[in-house]
């Protein structure tokens, strides 16, 4: 999110709008490294929740008395921090929603793939209803929107239809992604543990369940004999049980994990792999698949929604659990046109998240000739 903000406030810039990012201050939380778990998240809370939204209505007075609150804009940039929303004034104000992935696992909707703890159905629910009461939403892509809209429904005080303004706004690129040439990806691949010889399949991302990690293994193993590549997993450390699981398929040798690769890195992986693999059971957007196409690397994807919307039909979508239908996709990209034909409508859909088109979008979503980010 602090890579998105960072986009809007340039963005904006670039269309010669003045702009700054709010952030919450640390205070509470300020004393302890981590605040991700125990008490330290709690105190973080604290900062966030009790002690910021203080802060914006100080804010915002001031910009009221000294007659700078008519010519000014605010936008939300993450819908988790929806109840910022309540703070600001509604019609010069809009939020993002990057998925209702956790409103939905928090409501019992299995399909969503994010349980919540019942302090996060508390959570969830206050969520929902502060984005919901948004007259101002930008979704980020047609799925994310049409559930947002089918969650309204059950929103005592959402926002009437007839005034929203909830729009889907495709992201944008927020750093360069393009081909890396062989010689300079080499070192790079090198450097990371892996054979630039070597043919090897590509995931990016966490090690939530919803992510799907496994299924690069189980299509590798069904593929046998036909497909002897390695298997790289750049992001989060594996979890014990895909170690245990790649053990079990006779494929440890054969796994490479890169941890937390730089943006460099990251383009020569997706550059020089035979397949980039993207088998998640749920997303909002899922940014890898553009970026892998961008970078001219063959995708293969779930078909949940919304892969399909964000690949632009340019990749093979499989259903998350069919592992012979991964595998068989695989093994089609031996074929020379099977696989220059997706990468070149890859590079043709990557056209629709142009950074500079995304601001417009923001910018008529506004319609205002100034904001503040």
């Amino acid at each position: 999110m602090e890579r998105f903000a960072e986009m809007l406030r340039r963005g904006a810039e670039d269309q010669g709008i003045a702009a700054e990012i709010w952030r919450p201050e640390v205070l509470f939380a300020k004393k302890h490294s981590s605040t991700t778990s125990g008490i330290s998240k709690w105190l973080g809370y604290l900062d966030k929740w009790v002690r910021y939204p203080r802060v914006l209505r100080k804010r915002i007075a001031t910009m009221r008395r000294d007659g700078t609150l008519h010519d000014a804009c605010f936008h939300v940039a993450d819908h988790s921090n929806a109840f910022y929303m309540r703070q600001l004034p509604p019609d010069q104000s809009a939020i993002t929603c990057h998925d209702v992935l956790a409103i939905r696992g928090a409501r019992g909707d299995v399909d969503a793939h994010c349980p919540a703890s019942k302090a996060g159905k508390l959570m969830q629910a206050w969520i929902l209803r502060n984005l919901t009461r948004s007259k101002k939403v930008a979704a980020v892509s047609d799925t994310t929107l049409s559930q947002l809209k089918t969650l309204s429904e059950s929103v005592s005080d959402a926002c009437p239809t007839t005034q929203r303004d909830w729009r889907v706004v495709l992201n944008g690129f927020n750093a360069n992604f393009s081909p890396m040439p062989c010689h300079e990806a080499q070192p790079l691949l090198q450097s990371a543990g892996i054979d630039p010889e070597e043919s090897f399949l590509l995931h990016i991302g966490s090690s939530l369940g919803r992510k799907n990690r496994a299924m690069l293994l189980e299509m590798a193993a069904k593929a046998g004999t036909q497909w002897r590549g390695a298997i790289v997993f750049a992001g989060a450390p594996l979890t014990s049980e895909l170690e245990l699981r790649a053990s079990q398929l006779g494929l440890a040798e054969r796994v490479i994990q890169v941890r937390r690769p730089d943006h460099e890195t990251l383009r020569a992986l997706y550059s020089r792999c035979f397949a980039f693999v993207f088998p998640s059971f749920s997303e909002g957007f899922g940014w890898p698949v553009i970026e892998a196409q961008a970078c001219g690397a063959p995708v293969i994807a779930s078909n949940v929604p919304p892969m399909p919307e964000v690949s632009g039909g340019a990749a093979i979508h499989v259903a998350p659990d069919d592992v012979a239908g991964f595998a068989n996709a695989l093994l089609s990209l031996d074929d020379q046109s099977t696989r220059v034909d997706l990468i070149e409508r890859g590079w043709q859909n990557c056209e629709r998240f142009d950074s500079g088109r995304m601001m417009e979008s923001y910018l008529n979503l506004f319609n205002n000739s100034g904001a503040a980010v």
